[in-house]
């Protein structure tokens, strides 16, 4: 029967155990993003390598759903369903950092970030500030671009040069201080020190006065950095040797729990 058919053809088991139409559906937002939130059937089928018959089916049932628009060009673009969503995981991923957020400013007594890339923008998601009277506060929510501080450095660390070249190119690079690096030779050169230390800096780049150690959270669902900020005059040099173990240890307890939080229904 042709009900029959359509049906088993649309809730086909994957070979996860899962369902394949809304695994191909997930998959070609992800690709939407990845092309920058636009795109057209035609690039959305070289890439992903399904037939255009059926990405026309799941995108028509993601525009009638919200989560993708198609644009008067014919191309179809994210829709605006999804910020409802990115939202509110943003805040519970927020709220997963915290206790070892809280871990970070216990044994270092700076405060402590966590941070997403946003597009071509970093945005703080959570914070647990220093109990110092001198202290660091940066408000969950705000938007920085990544050229001038820690968390980008260690976001864009793995990127390849020419992707992190174009972003540069999109976002410019406005000097925050005389600190700032300004030029994406400049910028390249210090994504390969963070490779090679394992850990970014922002030495009075973002602020005056002001010192930021960052590391990546590694494996996480979504790319996001940790850090701790503080008066120069407290994250030393001496200093930093002692924190950036911490950093990474956390990073990959914290990477654990959000793996952990996704869960395994097959297990």
């Amino acid at each position: 029967m042709p009900t029959s058919s359509a049906s088993t053809t649309d809730s086909a088991r994957s070979a996860t155990g899962g369902v394949q139409s809304l695994e191909r559906a997930f998959d070609l937002l992800e690709r939407m993003a990845d092309a920058g939130g636009e795109v057209g059937l035609s690039e959305l089928s070289a890439s992903s390598g399904l037939p255009l018959p059926t990405i026309h089916r799941l995108m028509r049932t993601l525009v009638a759903c919200g989560y993708v628009r198609q644009q008067p060009n014919r191309r179809y673009a994210l829709g605006p369903r999804l910020i409802r969503l990115g939202e509110s995981a943003s805040r519970l991923l927020g709220t997963w950092a915290r206790p070892h957020l809280a871990r970070l400013v216990e044994e270092t007594g700076e405060t402590a970030n966590m941070a997403l890339l946003d597009g071509d923008e970093i945005v703080y998601v959570a914070q647990v500030p220093s109990k110092h009277s001198m202290r660091m506060f940066t408000e969950v929510g705000r938007r920085v671009l990544p050229h001038s501080t820690g968390v980008g450095k260690a976001l864009l660390a793995d990127f390849p040069a020419d992707e992190v070249r174009a972003l540069l190119g999109r976002t410019g690079m406005p000097a925050a201080t005389d600190k700032t690096i300004t030029t994406p030779d400049g910028f390249i050169a210090a994504l390969e020190d963070v490779r090679r230390q394992g850990y970014a800096i922002d030495d009075n780049e973002q602020e005056i006065g002001v010192r930021c150690l960052a590391v990546s959270v590694p494996d996480s669902p979504t790319a996001a950095a940790i850090s701790i900020s503080g008066p120069a005059g407290r994250v030393t040099e001496t200093a930093t040797e002692r924190m950036v173990p911490l950093l990474q240890q956390v990073a990959a307890e914290l990477s654990e729990a959000l793996l952990a939080s996704n869960g395994n229904p097959a297990a």
